[in-house]
């Protein structure tokens, strides 16, 4: 066969590739209208764009029909989620501009802080009133809570109770009042002493420079009177949010080690990185996968505001407590490394291997996903 005639086959096998990947972005054109539907109705009803059940159904079930056509079921799954991810944005979006409380007014407390601009992004889009209290607006703290149907804490963690202390007395008895503070015990306490109306406790696991709701995580902590607190819950679910129910000192106890202790962690990672000059970008050169990406992570809370780190850590005197306990754990080590004492070191290896348990198995499968996305990314 001449070189004409393989160019000849080559381009007729390439057209009807064509015509089929035409035909593929004509198919997801024609499910995304069948999911414009799906969200008018989720807009007219309340309900909430993310469906874990339905969304795992789904993929379980194009897993098995992609093997069944010879394809590697990993890769299908990353398909799909993809395209399930573009979907759910896409919802969040047009939802995010529909109120569940249409005409509702919102008070920001500490609203030119970079969470309360956040917020305010998304309330005022979706249609409610939105205004905001600072330092300087204290004189006119009556005429912004009047007629306000929520009024949103989003201050410093050493100055939320005595804010919600001032606010109290200025506060409609029907107004519900939230917090967005990242410890919950104290706060909500302060805040049910202050005000007899409805009350939540509100943590966003997330910051200020996430784009998009689409399942990120806000826990809440129930306080007084949640059936007034449950339009706002919905509102979350709206914009995309997964909500996780918690008591307010179960919350406080897991954060601690959540934020608290990876916080300090990748704090004393950097620092001794620091103190010894290591030369980054070199380093980078030599690095495997999964050191790129702890690097990363390490480099994005330097990225970041030192002060909101600060509040995390320092929060209450039972996190520092837990943090000490940490460094004395550390400290524990000395004489293992004096000794290599390698039998030592694989015992207690083994040990912290079987608490871990299962455990183990499923952070191999999502860090070998993350080093992957990261090589082809890089």
């Amino acid at each position: 066969m001449n070189n004409n005639n393989i160019e000849r086959e080559l381009e007729e096998l390439r057209y009807r590739i064509d015509v089929l990947d035409d035909r593929l972005v004509s198919l997801l054109a024609e499910r995304k209208k069948l999911v414009e539907e799906v969200m008018q109705l989720k807009k007219k009803y309340h309900l909430p764009v993310y469906h874990p059940a339905r969304e795992e159904n789904l993929i379980s079930r194009r897993r098995q029909q992609g093997s069944d056509e010879g394809f590697d079921p990993d890769f299908i799954e990353e398909l799909f989620r993809l395209i399930l991810r573009q979907s759910r944005v896409s919802q969040s979006r047009q939802l995010s501009r529909k109120a569940v409380k249409p005409g509702a007014g919102v008070l920001l407390v500490g609203g030119s802080g970079e969470m309360g601009r956040y917020f305010h992004h998304w309330f005022r889009d979706a249609g409610y009133r939105v205004s905001v209290l600072e330092r300087h607006d204290w004189d006119r703290v009556e005429s912004l809570c009047r007629n306000i149907d929520l009024v949103l804490v989003g201050v410093p963690i050493e100055k939320t109770e005595e804010v919600i202390r001032n606010l109290g007395p200025c506060l409609p008895p029907e107004a519900l009042l939230a917090d967005i503070t990242s410890i919950k015990e104290a706060p909500l306490q302060a805040m049910l002493e202050a005000h007899q109306g409805p009350v939540v406790g509100l943590h966003p696991l997330f910051g200020p420079g996430t784009s998009t709701m689409d399942k990120q995580i806000i826990v809440t902590t129930p306080g007084r009177m949640p059936e007034k607190s449950q339009w706002l819950i919905e509102q979350l679910n709206a914009w995309g949010a997964i909500t996780v129910t918690a008591d307010a000192r179960e919350h406080d106890e897991i954060m601690t080690y959540v934020q608290a202790l990876r916080h300090f962690a990748t704090f004393g990672f950097g620092r001794f990185l620091y103190q010894q000059q290591v030369d980054i970008f070199k380093s980078l050169e030599f690095s495997s996968p999964i050191y790129r990406l702890e690097l990363g992570m390490v480099g994005r809370l330097f990225a970041q505001d030192p002060g909101l780190y600060a509040e995390i850590i320092f929060a209450t005197p039972e996190r520092r407590k837990l943090l000490k306990s940490y460094i004395a754990s550390l400290t524990e080590q000395l004489d293992l490394l004096d000794k290599a004492d390698k039998e030592e070191f694989t015992r207690e290896f083994d040990r912290i291997a079987a608490w871990f348990g299962t455990f183990g198995d499923q952070a191999m499968r999502e860090s070998s996903y993350l080093i992957d996305k990261l090589i082809e990314r890089f």
